[in-house]
């Protein structure tokens, strides 16, 4: 019996909101509409905005809308259709990724006031990693600490499912996918489940990215409190905002424009993003045992060839390994998690 819905997924950024509607049956998943507007605040009504738009289109109207969410926080582990139980856990969740989880909290809102009768689900980044085994999940901090919850959750867990049902069939045993875009992480899957990943508490941990530093000697932000006066404010626009790419640089977090601008501090950016991508995928070829297959995805990932080469190349000494390049499918992975969670 066919179970036909129109799903609407929200991939609520910092600064933009990506959307799309999907007609979904089961696996079935067809794109009617993809577009990216601005994320909410101020005066802006995305959600307006998107209902608008499917009018003009004459689309129809969602049935189901699915958000992705990158943080559970520590009592959500599982993609979940949304109720007031679960929006509380959202609002403990804003802890962890301050700059990502508020304008999607918001956007849930926005969605229950605009289409009251229509259910929601959360798809969370962290869930793909539920997985993780515990000498991969545990910080070495005292126990009272790690028992609030602190601990190694990792994240862009949409983009990793969607590249193992993509493969499908072709999936190897040891695979490293390397999610390379503004936001970047590496993940050790075994047999399609993950089993280590470079990102940690939040999503600013890992690799270099396009304003996140990755991993960073706490030392340094405790030098910066005692001898620079910094507070946990400035902190975090330092260490989401201001550092990776953009940091290193002295001005842009665009490798695009990295490429294009020939003077020491661009080259200095690109070696170090990719001397850092090189030693943490090879962490994960550890955590593995070894590597069959190494998928690149993201932004930079799937379009940026000179950077694939050149991390590529510092990992020749492990031997040979398959490597392919698929674009990541999020949006489509919230439209059926929604479809299943909403019909089912």
């Amino acid at each position: 019996m066919s179970h036909v819905r129109h799903v609407l997924a929200l991939n609520t950024g910092s600064s933009s909101l990506k959307y799309g509607l999907y007609r979904v049956d089961g696996e079935r998943c067809d794109a009617l509409l993809a577009n990216q507007t601005d994320a909410p605040g101020g005066e802006t009504d995305p959600i307006g905005d998107i209902l608008g738009a499917l009018r003009e289109r004459e689309l129809p109207m969602p049935d189901i809308v699915g958000h992705r969410i990158v943080h559970g926080g520590p009592n959500v582990r599982e993609h979940a259709r949304i109720d007031d139980a679960l929006m509380r856990h959202l609002e403990e969740a804003k802890a962890f990724a301050p700059l990502h989880v508020p304008p999607a909290v918001e956007m849930v809102a926005r969605v229950r006031n605009a289409l009251p009768d229509v259910p929601q689900v959360a798809c969370f980044d962290t869930a793909f990693h539920a997985t993780m085994p515990a000498v991969a999940r545990t910080l070495p901090l005292p126990a009272d600490l790690r028992e609030g919850g602190i601990e190694r959750y990792g994240f862009h867990g949409l983009s990793y499912e969607s590249i193992v049902r993509q493969l499908g069939d072709a999936l190897l045993s040891r695979t490293v996918i390397a999610h390379l875009g503004n936001g970047a992480s590496l993940c050790a899957v075994r047999d399609g489940a993950s089993i280590d990943t470079t990102m940690g508490l939040t999503p600013t941990g890992g690799i270099v990215m396009g304003t996140r530093p990755g991993d960073l000697d706490p030392g340094v932000l405790l030098y910066l409190m005692r001898e620079r006066g910094y507070d946990a404010e400035r902190l975090e626009t330092l260490v989401d905002r201001e550092s990776g790419l953009k940091g290193l640089s002295g001005g842009t977090s665009d490798m695009r424009k990295l490429h294009a601008v020939d003077d020491e501090a661009s080259r200095l950016a690109q070696d170090v993003f990719v001397h850092v991508a090189r030693k943490q995928a090879a962490g994960m070829v550890a955590s593995l045992g070894g590597i069959d297959l190494l998928v690149f995805t993201g932004g930079i990932g799937e379009n940026d060839a000179v950077m694939r080469a050149a991390i590529l190349d510092g990992l020749r000494w492990i031997g040979p390994f398959e490597c392919r390049v698929i674009r990541t499918e999020e949006d489509e992975q919230i439209a059926r998690h929604a479809w299943r969670l909403a019909i089912l």
